[in-house]
C-alpha cells in the first residue's frame, strides 16, 4: 500500500487529484502589501465568490491583466490600421482591371 492510498483509507476521498508520477508544476510567487480594510474587502469578496483569498486574488489579476493586454493590442492595431488607411489616402494605388470594370458598369447605370 503507497502512502496516498494510506491516507486515503485513513480520511476519505482527497480533495484534489494525486499522481505520484506527475511532476509538482512550477509555481511562481507574487506578494503584495494592503491596508487592513482593503485585505477584508477582498476576504468578503472571496468569501461571497465561495473561493479562498488566493483564488480570488489569483482570478482577479487575471482577468485585469487579460483586460489590459487585450486593450493595449486594440490600441497598437488600431494606430497601425490608422497609418496604413492615411497612407493609402495620402497614396493611393493604381485602380486594378476589376475597379476599372466596376467603374465601367457603374457609368452605364447612371
Amino acid at each position: 500500500m503507497d502512502f496516498v492510498t494510506a491516507i486515503v483509507d485513513l480520511y476519505g476521498k482527497l480533495p484534489y487529484n494525486v499522481n505520484e508520477n506527475m511532476a509538482a508544476p512550477q509555481q511562481a510567487r507574487i506578494e503584495a502589501r494592503v491596508s487592513p480594510k482593503q485585505k477584508r474587502l477582498f476576504e468578503r469578496a472571496a468569501e461571497i465568490e465561495g473561493v479562498t483569498l488566493t483564488d480570488f486574488a489569483i482570478a482577479s489579476m487575471q482577468r485585469a491583466a487579460t483586460s489590459v493586454v487585450q486593450e493595449h493590442t486594440r490600441i497598437e492595431l488600431s494606430e497601425r490600421n490608422r497609418r496604413v488607411f492615411v497612407k493609402a489616402l495620402a497614396n493611393p494605388p493604381e485602380p486594378n482591371e476589376a475597379l476599372c470594370k466596376a467603374a465601367k458598369a457603374y457609368s452605364k447605370m447612371k
